[in-house]
């Protein structure tokens, strides 16, 4: 006798799901967008220490601050304070841009990423605001003190 297919159709689950309609994969890891952000933020800061050519970029004073990454982790978005003025952080972001694509790849290879995300470079205003805050709060300190000494000796 031969083995017949039994008669019964295949239900509309897919092969990963449980009948209860819970699924067999392993839940989504919600940090693995957020390691392979510092990853990236520690190879941008190492490449650019020593492998940048661009003359627009080397021997500039370049912090990477933060790396957003999508959760898909198709894009990656660099924030860095770098000294200087207005036109020096101009020529320095159009030179990261240029270097972004280089990047892209070694930042692959580094982290051993199937794609690697394309990577966008964003000047980070946090820096310079909070050396204004700083610069704003210790012009009013000295004329606090003053009124704190006088209230406490009266």
């Amino acid at each position: 006798t031969r083995w017949k297919p039994s008669p019964v159709r295949c239900s509309r689950r897919t092969p990963d799901e449980r009948p209860s309609g819970r699924s067999l994969m392993p839940p989504r890891d919600t940090r693995r967008p957020d390691r392979v952000a510092e990853g990236i933020r520690m190879e941008v800061a190492t490449f650019l220490t020593g492998g940048v050519k661009d003359p627009r970029v080397s021997g500039k004073l370049i912090t990477v601050t933060a790396v957003d990454v999508t959760r898909d982790l198709g894009h990656a978005t660099v924030f860095v304070s770098i000294m200087g003025d207005d036109a020096e952080r101009a020529a320095t972001l159009e030179g990261l841009s240029s270097v972004a694509s280089h990047l892209r790849s070694h930042i692959g290879r580094a982290l051993r990423l199937r794609v690697a995300p394309e990577i966008a470079f964003r000047f980070d205003e946090s820096v310079s605001r909070a050396a204004r805050i700083e610069t704003l709060l210790a012009s009013i300190r000295p004329s606090g003190h003053a009124d704190d000494d006088s209230s406490t000796g009266a």
